[in-house]
């Protein structure tokens, strides 16, 4: 075994090329089940790790001290540092090694990101400036209706309540296609011709391509769907996040749907959200309920606390949604009335703006 695991060394230094060959004598543990447990810090997190041998490396990030990974069979532990990477394989089922690596981030201020958001709670109603026209592609539009047909997409919504189908699609999507926010979108000329890309080829979506893809389904089959670019304030600060938002007649609301994240939000009843309603009840710090099964690729369980008080308090700020269904050429832009101006990141497309949610949020004709 221990021949094994010299092989095994050599080889991920082979494979990874020379810009490791610097690097200490990787560490290893064992594995059996592809499932790890972490303790981040305090904080022990079941399951919450997925082992994926095809990814070089395989990157964790923690604002912890210490670091310890539990795999069913072995376990290892780091003490971490700022500027420092710490990197280990794990060696699946004694053939599959999986080069994994922990890396500092600095911690996210929660309070921080919420402050920021109350302060801009303000918006005008009485804003009469005119924005563009929201429009939605029909159904019976040939692109989408080849979208519907050749993935079958009646069949995984299914015959259920109008909201099941909602919810189905979403699941549907994120299953299918992954989402890796580090690398650009393969080149396609339609998003029929993506979504073959991707499942033939296996490749990753950005946040805002996954919108994109998850946008198109849900016009194909009538739904009444925008794609939805969520905004900090930080003019230096490029992280920002795509979700859908999608009409639902029988709530007489539009909903919060997130691909990325296998995503929706709830009140304390169960009832669903709208983005608007989201926004809301964070700055006025009522409660919020995340679906239980929301994660990322499978392979990371998703928190209320991290997803909705810290990285959605952020990039909340401001929304700027695409104008038409299925299309991004023009877009309109929500501000809080504190922001003069428009955000900068944002000014090349030369949104239209406004301070009153209810022109932006205007129901589907």
């Amino acid at each position: 075994m221990a021949l094994k695991l010299r092989l095994v060394f050599v080889l991920m230094i082979l494979l990874t090329g020379p810009s490791l060959c610097a690097q200490q004598v990787f560490q290893v543990i064992k594995a059996n089940s592809k499932i790890v447990d972490i303790k981040d810090g305090t904080i022990f997190k079941k399951g919450n790790w997925t082992i994926v041998p095809e990814a070089k490396p395989d990157v964790y990030k923690t604002s912890s001290e210490r670091v310890t990974f539990y795999t069913d069979l072995d376990s290892i532990s780091f003490k971490v540092k700022p500027k420092h990477e710490y990197n280990f394989i794990i060696l699946l089922n004694g053939k599959d090694s999986a080069f994994t690596q922990i890396k500092y981030e600095k911690a996210i201020n929660l309070s921080s990101n919420l402050d920021i958001l109350k302060k801009a709670s303000r918006y005008n109603f009485d804003d009469k400036r005119e924005i563009t026209k929201f429009t939605y592609k029909p159904a019976s539009d040939t692109g989408l209706m080849k979208i519907r047909n050749d993935f079958k997409l009646d069949s995984i919504v299914g015959t259920g309540n109008e909201v099941s189908q909602i919810l189905n699609l979403l699941h549907w999507v994120h299953n299918t296609f992954p989402h890796d926010g580090t690398k650009d979108a393969p080149k396609y000329t339609t998003i029929h011709n993506l979504m073959n890309i991707c499942i033939s080829d296996h490749k990753t979506l950005d946040c805002g391509t996954l919108a994109t893809l998850l946008n198109n389904c849900y016009l194909a089959l009538g739904f009444k769907s925008r794609r939805v670019v969520c905004l900090p304030k930080d003019s230096t600060d490029f992280d920002c996040h795509s979700i859908n938002t999608v009409y639902s007649n029988t709530l007489n609301k539009w909903l919060w749907i997130d691909p990325t994240n296998d995503a929706y939000v709830m009140n304390e009843k169960g009832e669903l959200l709208s983005i608007a309603e989201v926004r809301k009840r964070l700055i006025e710090s009522k409660p919020l309920i995340l679906n239980p099964e929301a994660n990322w690729n499978h392979r990371m369980s998703i928190t209320k606390e991290g997803y909705l008080y810290s990285y959605m308090a952020k990039n909340l700020y401001a929304i700027l949604c695409f104008v038409t269904g299925g299309g991004e050429s023009q877009s309109n832009l929500l501000l809080p009335v504190e922001y003069k101006g428009i955000i900068p990141r944002v000014k090349m497309s030369k949104p239209k703006c406004t301070n009153n949610p209810d022109v932006f949020w205007v129901k589907p004709d």
